[in-house]
């Protein structure tokens, strides 16, 4: 079931309306749950039980991890609920990867190795909730937060079905407490919660699916080599497409939370207006950032025991980034190309004494342009299946196949060049905006005008209901 589906506006409905009736504050969050475990069966029932083991394996350990005073006591169980949760992720996330690798390092060596079928299908989500329900028991472990005292409410946390497949990557603090008291949504909650699905929703079919996705798919779908026109317009369009896709779900899920009376946090803040790459990460993807800084790059090290350590550190965090994405090498080199880009970045602002060269508003746009260039070359990585795909496409953005036949015609070329300076010149002017400041000082009737045009535009353009990019994830 995806958002951008009549399945799921009928489903939200009902939600809605059980969460609005009169009935005391547990039959309530009963209903969540069920609503949420029905919402992730609709892909495929038998990967329920995935969720069930891991919601209650991590709420099991997590009550000894505090209940037990040695430390060694403390890791073992710890152990367990990384080899549980790691241990599904990586049988069914990166079991055939590693199938794959292991058959062409005996094939180089020499070794005839007949490679097994991998017909194991991914779960919908399992990294994300891997996420939410790992950082609990390393809370607990850390001593960062409490045990949570009943099941029933870490089982709704683990499994809300607004950011359960694609995120936000949620902490228990931002949701748990949100369940000891009867919540049901305000009459602006219910507004502003209605107008980010559909303004969620608007990025998801009309820019991501619509305007973006035909074009990059026509790029990096092609039999052979592009021109440079086409190959630059291609990666821009992917570069359009999986923020509009990824920015639409996670702003179709916080409004989803917020109708329901719940808060969850923003998940992207106008990446593509960063001013240097670790603004970029403080802008995209903000829960998988900080997720990965707090549970991977701290406990590494961080930036405490030298420099050396500290590129390590940066260098490792964003390599298992990367492959967090996917099962594909290409992922890794994403992870990579990123992870070298903040460490010349930390290199550059430890080299120089004085940045006031920085402060004026054209070096800002001119760093901004750098930065969101060089992201460009990792999307190549990104939507690329393969390795020599990848450097193949990047060659012809440098011009090496002039005599490659157009893919493009002239029509998506103007309207690639129309959408991506549009995305761009709303990031920038959102830069230091939010959302709430642009519509309370707009006009009231210019609001009601833009949501009511966006809504007529979802449903005019709505397609087959493509699911969401990082649902593979």
């Amino acid at each position: 079931m995806v958002f951008n589906s009549l399945t799921f506006v009928v489903f939200f409905a009902i939600v809605l309306v059980l969460h609005s009736l009169p009935l005391p504050w547990s039959v309530k969050k009963l209903n969540l749950l069920v609503a949420s475990y029905l919402f992730y069966a609709a892909w495929n029932p038998p990967f329920i039980l995935l969720l069930w083991a891991s919601t209650i394996v991590d709420w099991l350990v997590a009550r000894q991890i505090h209940l037990q005073v040695k430390d060694g006591r403390r890791k073992a169980w710890l152990v367990v609920s990384l080899v549980v949760n790691l241990g599904f992720l990586g049988f069914f996330k990166y079991g055939n990867f590693v199938l794959e690798n292991w058959h062409t390092l005996m094939t180089a060596m020499g070794v005839h190795y007949r490679q097994p079928e991998w017909n194991i299908l991914l779960p919908v989500g399992i990294s994300f909730y891997t996420f939410h329900s790992l950082s609990y028991t390393l809370d607990i472990y850390w001593r960062r937060v409490e045990p949570i005292p009943r099941l029933f409410d870490f089982a709704l946390f683990v499994a809300f079905f607004t950011q359960l497949v694609a995120g936000p990557i949620l902490r228990t603090a931002d949701l748990v407490p949100q369940f000891q008291r009867p919540r049901t949504a305000t009459r602006d909650q219910l507004c502003w919660g209605l107008a980010l699905m559909t303004l969620g929703l608007f990025e998801k079919v009309v820019f991501a699916d619509g305007a973006f996705a035909p074009v990059a798919n026509a790029v990096f779908g092609a039999k052979g080599p592009v021109g440079a026109l086409d190959a630059c317009l291609g990666t821009l369009a992917f570069s359009g497409q999986i923020f509009c896709d990824f920015a639409g779900y996670s702003t179709t899920a916080v409004g989803a939370a917020l109708c329901l009376g719940f808060n969850i946090p923003n998940n992207f803040r106008s990446p593509y207006a960063a001013i240097g790459f670790s603004d970029f990460w403080r802008r995209w993807h903000i829960s998988l950032s900080t997720w990965l800084r707090d549970y991977l790059y701290i406990p590494l090290g961080g930036n405490r025991h030298g420099e050396a350590r500290t590129y390590t550190n940066l260098m490792t965090t964003m390599l298992l980034g990367g492959l967090w994405h996917g099962s594909n090498w290409t992922f890794v080199v994403w992870g990579g190309l990123h992870g070298a880009y903040l460490a010349a970045e930390r290199w550059l602002k430890q080299a120089a004494v004085r940045w006031t060269l920085l402060s004026s508003l054209a070096s800002k746009l001119l760093l901004a342009l750098v930065t969101y260039t060089l992201v460009n070359v990792t999307w190549v990585f990104f939507r690329a299946k393969t390795l020599p795909a990848a450097m193949t496409m990047l060659g012809a953005m440098a011009g090496l196949h002039p005599h490659a036949a157009a893919v493009l015609p002239t029509v998506k070329i103007l309207e690639t060049v129309v959408c991506v300076v549009g995305l761009l010149s709303a990031q920038w002017y959102m830069r230091d905006r939010t959302l709430e400041d642009v519509v309370t000082q707009a006009p009231p009737l210019l609001v009601a005008t833009a949501w009511a045009c966006m809504a007529f535009v979802i449903i005019i353009t709505q397609g087959r209901g493509n699911a969401f990019i990082y649902f593979q994830f």
